[in-house]
């Protein structure tokens, strides 16, 4: 059955996950993975979420229960996720980058019973072995790892039948921990019958071309909170997902053009990545087939995407939201033409710009960014982080921002990556949205380090594009280059360079591992 086909022939049901389309579209990609081309059908994925459900069951995992997962991008990572979300399950997608201790953490902290991996963790996995008391499921998907059960020879003692009775499951997702120990981010479950939309999928099927017949490109590591929603949401549909093993500038490109994607999310460093490639590597690509290409995560430099509108034209969205969803803004390319610099006005919850004592700050005035309104969330097992985000009603995610006249929001930075210098207060996503565009910079942050004088100084830290060597020139160009754009007072006094920095493969950026750095260097 084609998927032309298949679209014209199912209606679209009144609840909405991947089963719910069957049978018309058994036979139709589910997922598709990039690189290799290996392909589930939804038939196929349905079945494999059913068995896995039924495993749950079996073991005594009821509705509420917490299952952790950790491995690579793989063609059997949405279906586990669906399975788990089919037992109406709390589950934990784990970064497949952080050790052992870090996973130990994760998997303690949220209380898991079962704990799913591949043989891409085998080591970790073996180390875990007997620092998770609570688990009493082990599995390995993709090959044997001792001491845990084969994924798929043990589901497939199980019906591929659905349970009875099924409620929506929830994932709880960690922070990434760029300020801190991650933070498991919990949303009481609805208990509503499986299928019941949540809020992303209609903003999805509205604003991002989440529909039957998309094709939706995910490139960046599942277990992120965005790449993993917005696959299910898709799913739900009845869409195709293609998923990139591993993200790479030009092998997307390729992957637009060879699966004519409709669909997409980046984040700005993609774009940035993107946008360094020769100008005749980049030209070589079609990309006509976006409708849509969302991006999140991040601030995006003004003329990052300046320039990815002109590429790719007016087909460029950009929301503002967390994990923790309590608010989100949106703007379309034409309102960001019209705001450069902003992310949107509110779309889900009441914006509000406070001060430190919680008093609503004028139009234009900067303060702590807070969202009312838009649902419940808490820190698991942390209540003062929990409190910590919040304002009375409102909560943060911790971001200084200003809204202008129109309603728009523009945001500053973290509130914990502010730089305090001689008394000046300065957001060093400034200067690293200037630095970034420098020709020989492919990477950079923008940090506050000791200075016995003035309490900080802002430094550079400074990867450097192939074939570029570091050198005090090449530092006194950078300087130069910032202080011609900025203010000097918010950009470097020196710049080390780096061979990588800590970037999270979702582009986000580990400041707080660098500033560590410095400042136990200085003893402080």
């Amino acid at each position: 059955m084609s998927t032309e086909e298949a679209t014209e022939e199912s209606p679209i049901p009144d609840l909405l996950f991947p089963g719910a389309h069957l049978p018309q579209l058994a036979d139709k990609p589910a997922v598709i993975m990039a690189d290799t081309g290996a392909t589930m059908t939804y038939g196929e994925l349905d079945a494999q979420a059913n068995r896995l459900s039924q495993l749950f069951r079996a073991q005594g995992l009821q509705s509420g229960d917490h299952v952790a997962f950790c491995m690579e991008n793989n063609i059997d990572y949405l279906a586990l996720a669906w399975g788990c979300h089919y037992a109406g399950l709390y589950y934990t997608a784990i970064s497949s980058r952080l050790q052992t201790s870090e996973m130990a953490y994760i998997i303690d902290n949220s209380a898991a019973q079962a704990f799913i991996t591949s043989p891409y963790k085998a080591d970790q996995a073996l180390e875990l072995a007997d620092q998770m008391p609570n688990v009493k499921i082990r599995l390995s998907v993709g090959g044997g790892i001792d001491g845990y059960l084969d994924y798929h020879e043990t589901i497939a003692e199980y019906p591929a039948e659905p349970l009875a009775d099924r409620v929506e499951g929830q994932d709880m997702l960690y922070s990434s921990g760029t300020t801190g120990r991650p933070k498991g981010i919990k949303v009481p479950l609805t208990g509503e019958p499986l299928g019941t939309a949540p809020g992303l999928l209609t903003l999805a099927r509205m604003l991002f071309g989440c529909h039957e017949k998309a094709i939706y490109l995910s490139p960046a590591p599942m277990y992120h909170a965005a790449p993993l929603r917005f696959c299910m949401a898709f799913h739900r549909m009845g869409a195709t997902v293609v998923a990139m093993e591993r993200f790479d500038p030009e092998a997307a490109l390729a992957n637009i053009e060879k699966y004519k994607i409709t669909a997409s999310q980046w984040v700005p460093t993609m774009f940035v990545r993107m946008l360094k490639l020769d100008d005749d590597v980049r030209a070589k690509f079609d990309v006509s087939s976006l409708e849509h290409a969302v991006h999140a995560a991040a601030p995006c430099p003004i003329e990052v995407k300046e320039k990815m509108i002109d590429w790719w034209g007016p087909v460029i969205h950009e929301y503002y939201a967390g994990t923790e969803g309590n608010g989100l803004t949106y703007l379309n390319s034409e309102d960001w033409l019209a705001h450069k610099g902003s992310v949107g006005k509110p779309l889900l919850g009441v914006l509000h710009i406070l001060d430190d004592e919680g008093n609503e700050v004028p139009t234009g005035e900067e303060g702590g960014v807070y969202f009312s309104g838009a649902g419940g969330f808490e820190y698991h097992g942390d209540a003062d982080k929990t409190a910590d985000s919040r304002m009375g009603d409102k909560s943060t995610l911790g971001d200084v921002g200003r809204v202008d006249e129109d309603g728009f929001l523009y945001l500053t930075d973290r509130k914990a990556y502010m730089i305090i210098s001689g008394g000046v207060n300065i957001y060093p996503q400034e200067a690293e949205n200037v630095l970034t565009m420098h020709p020989k910079v492919f990477d950079v942050a923008v940090i506050g380090v000791p200075n016995d004088d003035f309490g900080e100084e802002v430094k550079a830290v400074v990867q450097l594009v192939d074939g570029v060597e570091p050198s005090d020139d090449v530092e006194r160009e950078l300087i130069a280059f910032c202080r011609a754009e900025i203010a000097d007072v918010k950009c470097p006094r020196s710049v080390d360079f780096r061979d990588e920095l800590p970037r999270h493969p979702t582009g986000k950026l580990y400041k707080r591992l660098l500033k560590d750095e410095y400042w136990k260097a200085a003893g402080r």
